[in-house]
């Protein structure tokens, strides 16, 4: 900024003579002297910036979508959120047949619909018939199916949810809106069937959703599974009740966030150093622990799909940073702009109102994504925090579930409140 400016004077020295004498000073002297207090600023910039210690971003959690053919089983940071979606699904005609003798649901598969969240809300709500084929040996037989929403996925987060409690490690809303758009093709209506029938296939019309329909899709995150023996041998903990299991993850990689998949029963805390777990437990016998490793992502290494990669990633800059190590319960309606902004995702819209109403208005289109927190942050006497935004890109079929990421992580700080956002 300096340098532009000592240059953009000299331009305006009409004697050419004088200005080539002060060009030739200044460029010798003073634009190094300027370049040497720019490169320390900068690097007193970083030290600052670096003193204030980040755990937190070892837990990012990165999200995407796939087709079960295009998925790498080798992929560096992205995982099946449920690696039973990988498995053959066969349908088991003796199972099947139980099933509907004792009038209980019979799931046939499982689809995707690449919708906005109103449109499933409307999909879960009318329960409606759809035609639908068997395809078997001897011919297709036409059956009725109807969709029920898979919350399997959602399960799984709220384990981790819980997962992260255990292992004192602050939560942050999962941004996967992917997972709310499955739905299971429950039979509703068919002909007998006899044991030996041979099924190979299910074809199902959605009529007008038929487009947006995707079968064999996976929803995958950077979350992977491991098993892990101790080091060594448990010894006594400070308590004197408890014992302290060490595990390392020096092999596994020591700049990834580590979970211990346990209960409070037999995890009364973990430590986390550098490469190395704590885990304080009852338990008095070396074994093996499950551990959720949170890859670091790769950004260089692309991920082929239509589908665009999200996470709850916040902005990497001092002001975050400092939040996050100095917790203070700020009540204001910065506090609330810079939560939003604090989000990478928030790039694609912009906070325009914040008000408090009494009535939910009836244009509200947020949904709660902390599904498992609803009783505690959203009891129905509280006044409404409406939140308004404005899209900053093309409209997409997720652009409702990004809004409702970014009010429940409002909605986890101002719990006097019930949250609810809308477009404008």
């Amino acid at each position: 900024m300096l340098k532009e400016l000592m240059f953009e004077r000299l331009r305006k020295i009409d004697d050419l003579e004088q200005r080539q004498i002060l060009k030739d000073i200044m460029s010798g002297v003073f634009v190094n002297l300027i370049d040497y207090q720019n490169e320390w600023n900068q690097r007193l910039e970083e030290r600052i910036f670096n003193e204030v210690d980040d755990v937190e971003n070892k837990y990012d959690v990165y999200v995407a979508l796939s087709s079960i053919e295009e998925i790498d089983p080798i992929h560096d940071y992205l995982f099946p959120l449920l690696p039973s979606d990988l498995e053959n699904q066969s349908i088991d005609m003796k199972q099947m047949i139980k099933l509907i003798q004792n009038n209980e649901p019979v799931i046939l598969s499982n689809l995707f619909l690449a919708c906005d969240s109103r449109e499933i809300e409307q999909i879960n709500a009318s329960q409606r018939e759809y035609s639908g084929s068997l395809l078997t040996a001897t011919g297709p037989v036409a059956i009725k199916v109807r969709l029920q929403k898979n919350v399997m996925y959602l399960k799984e987060i709220e384990k981790l949810y819980f997962t992260y409690q255990v292992n004192g490690i602050p939560w942050r809303t999962i941004n996967h809106p992917y997972i709310h758009k499955f739905f299971h093709v429950v039979l509703s209506e068919c002909p007998m069937l006899s044991e030996d029938l041979d099924i190979r296939g299910i074809t199902v019309d959605l009529e007008e959703y038929e487009e947006k329909k995707h079968v064999h899709m996976v929803p995958l995150w950077n979350i992977e599974r491991h098993e892990v023996k101790n080091i060594g041998f448990p010894i006594p903990a400070m308590d004197k009740v408890n014992y302290e299991h060490c595990i390392s993850t020096r092999k596994l990689g020591t700049q990834h966030g580590y979970l211990v998949e346990s209960d409070e029963q037999h995890v009364r805390y973990v430590q986390h150093n550098e490469d190395e777990l704590t885990i304080v437990s009852p338990r008095d016998k070396s074994g093996v622990w499950t551990l959720l490793k949170v890859t670091q992502v790769d950004q260089e290494k692309r991920f082929n799909s239509k589908y665009e990669i999200l996470s709850n990633r916040r902005v990497e800059n001092f002001t975050n940073k400092f939040v996050r190590n100095h917790q203070t319960n700020v009540k204001t309606k910065a506090e609330i702009i810079r939560l939003v902004n604090s989000f990478e995702v928030s790039h694609q819209l912009e906070l325009r109102d914040i008000e408090i109403v009494d009535v939910a208005p009836n244009d509200a289109i947020s949904y709660p994504v902390n599904h498992f927190l609803i009783e505690e942050m959203e009891a129905r006497h509280k006044k409404i925090l409406l939140l308004s935004f404005k899209r900053k890109r093309e409209n997409s079929f997720v652009s409702n579930d990004i809004l409702s990421f970014l009010v429940s992580e409002v909605q986890r700080n101002f719990f006097e409140y019930r949250c609810m956002g809308k477009w404008l």
